[in-house]
């Protein structure tokens, strides 16, 4: 009689998180940062039905990385919670942290669970205060811990020197030009030293903005509005002394660039990796 195959719970354990780690690389990164009114979500993501970044509730959005299927069941599971904790209750009781413990609880059940592959996914989690002291933002790795990060955080592709990146240049009162141009510049650094370029079309971009009115503060910066961010904040070139002078101004329109997103419903896009 053959002796049956034994793997230590430590070596299986071990397996799963590099399956799960190797699939979340795979993805492409989204990074998050706080500025002076707000949080802006920013997706490498050409797609425009494809959503890396939604709205969950009023003053809280969800990013994530990895496999489209299974981070979509989670974000309309998170909308459900929201809807459901919020009309039983009270709107302001639906929070970030409760919802990343929800979360938690998933991940980490599939992760130990021996009957099914651990999800290829990594979640954020925000919520915008009234004042920058306020906001939150937690990271939910695939085994369900939760990371409570400040001012600046990665996921997916090479999120660590991405990470390390924003570390060095992120800082408090950015205006939304500035911190968009900071994640811009840190989704084109290649882990070889190099850069590439992203243009508007290949990035998605949304905003929980706590100096909005109403009561719902997620938005979309889509179009004009976003080139014309990308613009306002780039670095200028250098100029020649001899070509100081004579320098032309002149700015173009603003369009509408923003977008304001439907109800919470569960019936939201998913993306793709």
């Amino acid at each position: 009689m053959s002796t049956p195959f034994y793997v230590s719970p430590q070596q299986a354990m071990a397996d799963r998180a590099e399956y799960a780690r190797k699939g979340i690389a795979r993805g492409r990164s989204v990074v998050v940062l706080q500025y002076a009114d707000g949080i802006v979500f920013v997706a490498e993501n050409p797609s425009r039905a494809l959503h890396k970044v939604s709205e969950i509730y009023d003053r809280i959005a969800f990013a994530a990385v990895g496999k489209y299927n299974e981070f979509e069941n989670l974000r309309i599971g998170g909308v459900r919670y929201a809807d459901l904790r919020g009309y039983t209750y009270d709107r302001q009781d639906v929070t970030a942290r409760g919802l990343a413990n929800v979360y938690a609880q998933t991940l980490g059940t599939i992760f130990s669970s021996s009957a099914e592959k651990p999800y290829e996914v990594e979640l954020i989690v925000a919520e915008v205060g009234p004042e920058p002291e306020d906001d939150q933002i937690y990271r939910l790795p695939h085994d369900g811990s939760i990371v409570d990060e400040h001012g600046s955080v990665a996921v997916g592709g090479n999120s660590d020197q991405i990470g390390s990146y924003l570390d060095q240049r992120h800082r408090d009162g950015m205006s939304l030009a500035e911190a968009l141009n900071l994640a811009v510049e840190s989704l084109t650094r290649e882990t070889n030293g190099g850069e590439r370029s992203l243009t508007a079309e290949q990035l998605e971009v949304a905003v929980l903005d706590r100096t909005r009115p109403q009561q719902r503060k997620f938005k979309r910066v889509l179009g004009s509005r976003l080139s014309r961010l990308l613009e306002e904040g780039a670095p200028e070139p250098a100029e020649d002394a001899e070509d100081v002078e004579g320098e032309a101004g002149g700015t173009g329109t603003e369009g509408e660039g923003g977008e304001t997103p439907g109800t919470g419903k569960a019936t939201g896009s998913g993306e793709a990796k």
